[in-house]
């Protein structure tokens, strides 16, 4: 049974969309958000793994739902299932994390109109039993979720200084600096503007593209 549930198939589901059929940097989905709350690590972190379980939860209800979707209506209904899995996750993080949910603000909100979600409900969910649309959500979710880690971890890292809050280069104390600091080292702030988001995602496409020639155009 658990080699049926994790067949090379079903594996592919998981893994295609880290490397090969990335969302963000294959599809080139779901940008706005890379560009809007990768400034810190946890930002991206928690809204990383808010559009995981949206992204999982939203095509296991999709998928179990298929048959009896009018055809005329499938959109609505696939946004009003995605409406009611953010207002999930907004009330959880609201109540368990407020600073962060404070932080991430309408962002959160605009999950329900991430490309990524509404992409697999329509194009994999619709189509494919429950078992294959929950770990296609997982790995499209994590997919999109790698990305924003580790563009957060440039722009932190290089306009901080700091990584998940602690610093990284030196400890800076009142009236005192250590470490690169101490040596003139100072922070980029131009890391932390937004087209520093976009350039980083270009360079993560440029290196991927580079690395894989199916991936590169004939010319």
């Amino acid at each position: 049974m658990s080699e049926s549930l994790f067949s090379k198939k079903n594996r592919k589901l998981i893994t295609d969309p880290l490397t090969d059929n990335n969302p963000v940097t294959i599809q080139v989905l779901g940008i706005c958000s890379a560009l809007a709350i990768t400034v810190q690590v946890n930002q991206a972190i928690v809204m990383g793994l808010s559009v995981i379980f949206v992204t999982m939860m939203g095509n296991v209800v999709i998928s179990m739902l298929r048959n009896l979707i009018p055809s005329r209506i499938r959109i609505i209904v696939q946004l009003v299932v995605v409406a009611a899995l953010v207002i999930v996750v907004d009330q959880v993080l609201a109540a368990f994390l407020p600073d962060l949910s404070a932080k991430l603000s309408v962002f959160v909100g605009l999950i329900i109109t991430n490309c990524i979600i509404m992409g697999r409900l329509e194009a994999f969910a619709m189509a494919n039993k429950p078992w294959p649309s929950l770990l296609d959500g997982f790995g499209n979710g994590l997919g999109y979720a790698g990305l924003l880690v580790l563009v957060a971890v440039f722009r932190e890292l290089f306009g901080s200084g700091t990584l998940l809050g602690f610093t990284i280069f030196g400890n800076s104390l009142p009236g005192e600096e250590s470490g690169l600091y101490a040596m003139g080292y100072t922070n980029n702030n131009m890391m932390i503007l937004p087209p520093m988001a976009l350039i980083i995602v270009g360079v993560i496409i440029w290196v991927q593209r580079l690395r894989n020639k199916e991936l590169q155009e004939d010319h």
